[in-house]
C-alpha cells in the first residue's frame, strides 16, 4: 500500500499518514469489488478500527471464495489473519498464517507464501518467541528475494529481522 511510511522499527507496526488513510477509506466508500473489500480491511486495520475491520475481512474471504482465484483467497485469509493479530487472537492468527503459508509455498507461489510467512514472523514477535520469529522472517526474505520483490518488501523484511535480533538479544541478557 503506497500509504505505509515506514515501520517502527520496535513493534514492526506499518507508519502510516491517519488523515491519508481516512481519505482513502472514505474514497473507497462502500464498494464491494475484491480489492475494495480488501484495501478496506488494511485502511479499518491501520487506523484502529478493528471491529469493523474483522467484518470486511469476514466477507472479503467469502467473496473470494465465491468470486476470486485461489491466490485471491490466500491474499483474503492473510489480511483476516492479520485483524485477528491485531486483536490479540495470536493462536488464530498464527493457525491461519501456517496454513496460507504451507498452501503458497506448494503452490509455489513465492510472493504469497512471504507475505504470510512475514506476518505469521510478526505473531510470533508479539508473542515473544524472537527465534521463530526470525526465521519465518528469513524465510520471507528468501522468497521474497526468489519471487524479485520490491526493495521496500526487502527492507521491511530486513528490519523483522533486524528487531528480532534486537529482542532475542534483549531476552538473552535479562535471564
Amino acid at each position: 500500500m503506497s500509504y505505509i511510511r515506514g515501520y517502527d522499527p520496535d513493534t514492526l507496526r506499518e507508519i502510516v499518514d491517519l488523515r491519508e488513510c481516512q481519505e482513502r477509506l472514505d474514497e473507497i466508500g462502500p464498494q464491494r469489488s475484491l480489492p475494495a473489500l480488501l484495501e478496506r480491511v488494511w485502511l479499518l486495520k491501520v487506523l484502529g478500527r478493528l471491529d469493523e475491520a474483522l467484518v470486511i475481512s469476514e466477507q472479503s474471504v467469502r467473496v473470494a471464495r465465491m468470486a476470486g482465484t485461489r491466490k485471491d483467497l490466500l491474499r483474503a485469509r492473510i489480511l483476516h489473519a492479520t485483524v485477528l493479530q491485531a486483536r490479540g487472537a495470536l493462536p488464530a492468527a498464527m493457525q491461519e498464517l501456517t496454513t496460507c503459508a504451507e498452501e503458497a509455498e506448494g503452490a509455489e507461489w513465492s510472493g504469497i507464501a512471504a507475505f504470510a510467512l512475514q506476518h505469521r514472523g510478526k505473531v510470533s514477535y508479539d508473542a515473544g518467541d524472537y527465534d521463530e520469529a526470525r526465521t519465518d522472517f528469513k524465510r520471507a526474505l528468501f522468497l521474497r528475494q526468489d519471487a524479485g520483490a520490491a526493495d521496500e518488501q526487502l527492507e521491511s523484511t530486513l528490519l523483522a529481522i533486524d528487531a528480532a535480533d534486537r529482542r532475542r538479544a534483549r531476552t538473552s541478557v535479562a535471564s
